[in-house]
């Protein structure tokens, strides 16, 4: 059997009604290779997904070279502007830009002045995620992702800031003991942040609905019950997200920072930190982002009654955001 199925534009090329379909669709989604991709191979592709929505496809093209243009254009291109997304902001660019910031999130004996400063990058680097790849199918002021920003930044400081003044404060701890408990201080900050960050950021599709489409792709409304049902789902995902990637690795270096060899050779404790982080995210994305798919579908029974009676359809899908 091969390994591609035949080609369809408008499905992704793995079952997204199972998690280890979406968990495949997603390792795609986030291949770092796309990066690499130039404008004119990226236009190429633009234009052989064209030729084969209008029928003009040249013979011998393959379902592989059509799976591998449309990877292309999804990493690329948002679905709902058409404009290219900036590429530390997409979600194939997660990960090498992220990581860097998780590991100075984690960087033991932080200063209140590198805690803000961690926080804040990391915030901003969300909070850019988030926009680049919001459900675009109806416009947002910029003002409402000042507001996001703003509240993420101001969350995740806060809780940060204060869990530290917390430990530094109690009597009860050990030095290595509060240094342990110092390492875990950035997950619950985070993913508080987080959840601030999605609500705030995309708080306008919970005013203003996000569209909902048929089996053949055509809008039949725009519903703020699957805006609400979309914004949940992306929370979710938010505070799964940074569990492994804030969890795993203190306990990890914990127990390597005891070896003879990290011991003797402490310059070697920031690479291997930096390896473990990465190694942590590289499994976390594609897992956190896996529990959903992106285009989620509801039953029709659950909206608004002016888009049960513009549909014949029991279900109808929504673009759920990254």
């Amino acid at each position: 059997m091969s390994e591609y199925p035949t080609f369809q534009h408008d499905k992704p090329r793995f079952d997204q009604n199972t998690f280890s379909g979406r968990f495949r669709h997603f390792l795609d989604v986030i291949d770092p290779s796309t990066l690499f991709v130039t404008e004119k191979r990226l236009q190429e592709s633009v234009k052989l997904l064209e030729c084969f929505k209008q029928g003009t496809l040249s013979a011998g093209v393959t379902d592989a070279q059509l799976w591998q243009a449309q990877k292309i254009k999804q990493a690329i291109i948002h679905p709902d502007t058409g404009e290219k997304i900036f590429m530390p902001f997409r979600m194939s660019g997660f990960i090498p830009f992220g990581t860097p910031v998780v590991v100075g999130l984690l960087l033991p004996n932080q200063t209140l002045l590198s805690t803000i400063f961690w926080q804040w990058l990391n915030q901003s680097h969300n909070a850019c995620v988030n926009y680049s790849n919001r459900n675009a199918s109806k416009p947002a002021p910029v003002s409402k992702f000042v507001q996001g920003y703003l509240g993420a930044v101001t969350s995740a400081v806060s809780i940060a800031v204060g869990l530290n003044v917390l430990i530094q404060k109690a009597g009860r701890f050990s030095p290595t003991s509060r240094l342990l408990v110092q390492r875990f201080i950035p997950f619950p900050a985070v993913a508080s942040a987080n959840v601030c960050n999605v609500v705030l950021m995309r708080h306008s599709e919970l005013s203003e609905g996000v569209s909902v489409l048929d089996d053949d792709g055509n809008v039949v409304g725009t519903s703020k019950v699957a805006a609400r049902h979309a914004l949940l789902e992306t929370a979710v995902t938010r505070v799964v997200l940074p569990m492994p990637i804030l969890v795993l690795p203190p306990m990890i270096m914990a127990a390597l920072e005891k070896l003879p060899l990290l011991q003797r050779q402490r310059r070697l404790v920031l690479p291997v930190h930096s390896l473990v982080c990465l190694a942590a995210f590289g499994l976390a994305l594609p897992l956190a982002i896996s529990l959903f798919p992106q285009m989620s579908q509801i039953d029709v029974n659950q909206l608004e009654p002016e888009i049960a009676a513009a549909t014949d359809c029991k279900t109808v899908t929504y673009n759920k955001g990254l």
